[in-house]
């Protein structure tokens, strides 16, 4: 019995332990030992339970942290297992460590891409990370430098457009080139981090071509200062210059340059040597120097800084020129006025001394003696005025071949201009926008301003030479009144002013006068006063003048007829009212004038008036407006030159040639300026023609000779070589080219130069600048009457 119970409790406890071991490898943790033992079976069964203890808690903390981290989201948790060691304990520290490590990359993750999104882009990842992880490490590390080099290429473009346009600002606001230069030194070296600048100006010395510095930055002053001018070629500022290409020094040798402050002084170790260069001509360099080399934004920016410095510089140069030529114009005209009065003076004093002597000599036939003496003095005074008058006659010359050289100047460079503007401004190809356009022909208005300008200066030389052209003919009152309403109504429109014209009953139907030069009184007059006037109206007023308010140097003309001009505009002076009339006078002659304009108008509107019989009379007070009328003889009388003696009135009155298509038909352009050139062959092929260029008059010849297709020559008259007048008469030597048709496109546009060019062998003749349409008729024309049947 007692062994029978004790293999009973024997097999009892085996088989407790076996079922639990059993259950705790197939994963069941619940289960434990609850047999009965005692001994070393109790031992057993205390350890067993034990060990399923350990193994229940180390399962439980497991999976809580793979539920925290795995399933929840939750990072930082670590595996608490008590009373483990040996494997367990390892197993539990591995399963930390794996949980801390992602967390750690996790963290780190989170942090730097939080700090992305909040604009921070100086953070990286930096945890270490292997596999699949690392690579999500560095792709995010590669995605934030991507977007902090983007940002800070869009912060460079930023920077190098805002300051662009701040020094384009800068520069606009002022005609004198020295301000220009001190803002530039005031600006651009602080602004790319120079201590050292300087603005070098290119001059023409008595040696050639100069550089002299008119603005600087940081430069030191004193007996040890660098030299101010250079020749081209001397020093690196004149290599930059004669080489046309920028100059850049690292690691410069000490003493070269110093940077002197309050408290010490520094040596620059970087120079940059800019040209300003426009159409291959050098205008002015640019130096700097610094302590460190300059960024490579900075330099984009002094690159594309220098084109805009050129278009300044050249403009302000031109400015310039054209403001000497204007004033030199106004001195001489001023000295010849001064020398014609001396002339009269004296032809005066001769005449009373003649009348002297003949008293004397019929009074006092004795004294023979005192009249020869008299008789050499007069003979001295004759050939003192005789030598005077070629002086005189001498300067008129000068003054004449003056204005026809600005004339041809002037005239040159408008012609590309206006005809390049012009076909912007008609965007044929659709691919400007409204801007563009608009700009285009903003260009195109200034450009006809400076050359009504060019006109207006003209007129007023041939009105005070007496050669102003006058040609009478009857016409209908009608059409000038319709004239008049076309020209100025939409202008008052666009001014919100009112507008009328008035013819009052009994005015005559028809005039006899020129009326190219009355419609250029009323022009003027009109212009004024709608420039003048910014609310209320203008008003034309023609009406028949009773014989008791006929102005003196009109009474016994016959009938007269008055255009009144009326506005309500700003009104002129009591002082100022006959002073208007001089040449280059204004109401507001102040620097701070409001409105615009030369002053030549009213000068030139009344010297018409004269030669067309009549007189101005002006009525105006201040802030009420002014009143001026023209007062006209019924019938006119003559002109002094014929229309062929000066070229321009005779281009003007030119009728468009009859429209024939000129596509296919090849034209040969002769002239020596490539901007023509340019400009004209954009004309001819927007039309379909066919465009043969030559830069002298002997290639000219040559192209002619040997392109039996072309049909057309446009020949210009100044060359350097074969003039246009000789290469038309070589040209109409050819054999078979002799009948091809010429047209003279020239810049020469003074009283003659018509005659001329025609008396050369020229079909035709337009100056400079060019009407694109007027051309292109005139073209049609020729070529029409060259291949019709």
């Amino acid at each position: 019995d007692n062994v029978n119970s004790m293999a009973n409790n024997l097999t009892n406890q085996v088989r407790n332990i076996a079922q639990v071991t059993t259950a705790v490898a197939r994963g069941d943790l619940t289960r434990k030992i609850d047999v009965d033992a005692r001994g070393e079976i109790l031992e057993l069964k205390t350890t067993i339970n034990t060990m399923v203890d350990q193994l229940s808690s180390f399962a439980a903390e497991v999976t809580r942290v793979a539920r925290e981290v795995g399933s929840e989201g939750r990072l930082g948790g670590q595996a608490e297992v008590e009373g483990v060691s040996g494997t367990w304990k390892r197993l539990t520290q591995n399963v930390n460590e794996l949980a801390g490590n992602l967390t750690r990359q996790v963290r780190a993750i989170a942090e730097v891409t939080s700090a992305v999104a909040e604009g921070d882009l100086t953070r990286s990842i930096t945890v270490e990370a292997p596999g699949e992880v690392g690579d999500l490490k560095d792709n995010i590390n590669a995605m934030v430098e991507s977007l902090r080099a983007t940002i800070r290429a869009n912060e460079e473009q930023d920077w190098l457009k805002s300051n662009l346009a701040r020094m384009s600002g800068l520069m606009q606001g002022t005609r004198n080139l020295y301000v220009v230069a001190e803002r530039i030194m005031e600006e651009v070296p602080p602004l790319v981090r120079a201590q050292y600048g300087g603005f070098f100006l290119a001059e023409e010395g008595a040696d050639g071509p100069e550089l002299v510095m008119i603005a600087s930055y940081g430069s030191p002053e004193g007996p040890g200062e660098q030299p101010r001018r250079f020749r081209f070629g001397q020093s690196l500022v004149g290599q930059a210059a004669r080489s046309r290409r920028p100059v850049e020094v690292h690691d410069l040798p000490p003493g070269y340059a110093t940077v002197t402050t309050g408290t010490g002084s520094a040596d620059p170790s970087h120079l940059l040597v800019l040209p300003v260069v426009l159409e291959e001509q050098v205008l002015a360099v640019i130096e700097l120097a610094a302590v460190r080399p300059l960024t490579v934004v900075h330099r984009h920016f002094l690159d594309q800084f220098i084109e805009t410095v050129g278009v300044n510089v050249s403009t302000l140069l031109a400015n310039s020129r054209t403001d000497e030529l204007l004033e030199q114009s106004q001195r001489l005209t001023a000295e010849l006025s001064t020398r014609s009065r001396e002339l009269t003076a004296r032809q005066e004093e001769l005449q009373r001394s003649n009348a002297e002597l003949k008293e004397k000599a019929a009074l006092l036939a004795d004294r023979n003696r005192d009249i020869e003496r008299k008789n050499l003095e007069i003979e001295q005074a004759r050939q003192e005025l005789e030598a005077r008058a070629q002086q005189l006659s001498r300067t008129s010359m000068y003054k004449s071949e003056f204005l026809a050289n600005m004339s041809h100047e002037l005239r040159t460079p408008l012609n590309s201009l206006l005809i390049l503007a012009q076909l912007l401004a008609q965007n044929v190809e659709g691919n400007l926008t409204e801007k563009q356009v608009d700009y285009a022909q903003v260009i195109h208005s200034a450009g006809s301003d400076l050359l009504q300008l060019i006109n207006d200066i003209l007129d007023l030389s041939k009105v005070e030479a007496g050669k102003m052209p006058v040609h009478p003919a009857p016409f209908a009152l009608s059409d000038l009144m319709e004239y008049v309403e076309a020209t100025f109504r939409p202008v008052a429109g666009e001014h919100d002013l009112a507008f009328e014209v008035i013819a009052e009953p009994g005015t005559p139907d028809r005039l006899t006068t020129d009326e190219s030069r009355l419609r250029q009184v009323l022009r003027n007059l009109l212009s004024n006063a709608l420039k003048f006037t910014e609310r209320g109206r203008v008003e034309l007023r023609v009406a028949n003048v009773p014989d008791d308010e006929v102005p003196a140097p009109l009474r016994g003309t016959g009938a007269v007829v008055a255009f009144h001009v009326r506005d309500t505009g700003i009104g002129i002076p009591a002082d100022r009212l006959e002073s208007m009339f001089g040449a280059f006078q204004q109401g507001d002659g102040t620097t701070s004038r409001h409105y615009g304009g030369t002053g030549l108008g009213l000068s030139i509107s009344r010297e018409v008036a004269s030669l067309l019989g009549g007189v101005i009379e002006v009525d105006s007070s201040p802030g009420r407006g002014s009143c001026f009328t023209l007062f006209l003889p019924v019938h006119g009388r003559g002109g002094v030159l014929d229309a062929s003696e000066t070229g321009i009135a005779a281009q003007e009155t030119d009728e468009p040639a009859r429209d024939t298509s000129a596509t296919g038909h090849t034209v040969l352009v002769v002239d020596d300026d490539r901007r023509n050139v340019f400009a004209l062959t954009e004309i001819l092929e927007s039309e379909g023609i066919s465009v043969l260029a030559a830069d002298n008059g002997r290639d000219g010849i040559e192209l002619l000779r040997t392109h039996d297709e072309i049909g057309l020559v446009m020949m210009d008259v100044m060359m350097a070589g074969m003039d246009g007048y000789a290469t038309m008469a070589a040209m109409r030597d050819l054999p078979r080219a002799g009948h091809v048709p010429v047209i003279v496109v020239t810049a020469k546009a003074m009283p003659g130069d018509r005659a001329d060019a025609l008396a050369a062998g020229a079909d035709d003749y337009v100056a400079k600048p060019v009407d694109a349409l007027r051309l292109l008729a005139k073209i049609r024309g020729l070529l029409g009457e060259t291949h019709s049947p």
